[in-house]
């Protein structure tokens, strides 16, 4: 079975930059990571192609990304965690892409693996939109289980899984080819081995592009984005503030009373 892992290469949380002119993140000369939440995916595939094994099903893990030439880092740590190997994404053409455009590059290029389990952490941590996974489900026609917090069973052809709610979890059964997306509570990722890091060293890594990929050029990218992002911004700070005591119908009001106030109709 092929198993694919999507991941993303996000900026360290404590070194998000915001061009002032451009508005938007400055991505050049600071320090990356793989998302967390693709750490979390990533190890669920390595541990569900060990307990294929045990069943006597052959599977291998392919971990892909779409980005620049520099995410080539971030999927040799991959193979370091367990990965046999990784394909890099990466065109000028597919530059600007939002999550519709992302989901399209990366459905295509599962489909040429043929994947039948793909993982994707459940959102990234520099957009928050949770969108790309889902959207890979569209264009590929796989099955779809978001926030999945533990495989009961798995097999070549179905597997049980539980999604994390709010006030517990939902017991699924879905049918392959799926795609997974995973919280954080699914594992404990493991370190990076020695043989990993070797591996990682000597691995050969593809680039496809988008003509090696045989795609619509006009599906890609900023062309292919049917949403833009017109400006990022850091919130004004706003210091002060007001702390009111008291049971509810006095509080509420004392909140009506003051939106009176300051609100004119």
């Amino acid at each position: 079975m092929k198993i694919a892992v999507c991941i993303k290469q996000v900026p360290q949380t404590t070194n998000v930059k915001i061009d002032p002119e451009t508005h938007t993140l400055v991505r050049q000369g600071v320090e990356s990571q793989i998302n967390p939440f693709d750490v979390y995916a990533l190890e669920e595939a390595v541990r569900v192609k060990e307990r294929l094994a045990a069943q006597g099903i052959e599977s291998t893990v392919t971990v892909l990304s779409m980005g620049p030439p520099q995410v080539m880092d971030a999927l040799r740590e991959a193979i370091t965690l367990g990965a046999d190997e990784a394909i890099l994404l990466s065109d000028r053409a597919f530059a600007g892409a939002d999550t519709w455009a992302t989901s399209f590059t990366l459905a295509a290029a599962l489909k040429q693996i043929d994947a039948q389990l793909v993982f994707c952490g459940m959102q990234a941590i520099d957009g928050d939109t949770a969108q790309t996974g889902p959207g890979i489900t569209v264009h590929a026609d796989y099955a779809l289980a978001t926030y999945v917090s533990k495989i009961d069973e798995i097999d070549g052809k179905r597997a049980k899984v539980r999604r994390l709610l709010e006030e517990g979890y939902e017991l699924c059964e879905v049918t392959l080819p799926a795609l997974f997306t995973v919280v954080k509570e699914i594992n404990e990722p493991r370190t990076p081995s020695i043989r990993g890091k070797m591996r990682a060293k000597s691995a050969q890594i593809p680039v496809w592009t988008a003509a090696s990929m045989g795609l619509d050029t006009e599906k890609c990218g900023l062309r292919g984005s049917p949403t833009l992002v017109v400006k990022v911004f850091s919130p004004e700070h706003r210091a002060g503030g007001e702390c009111w005591e008291g049971d509810a119908p006095e509080l509420a009001g004392k909140l009506c009373e003051l939106l009176r106030e300051r609100v004119t109709i």
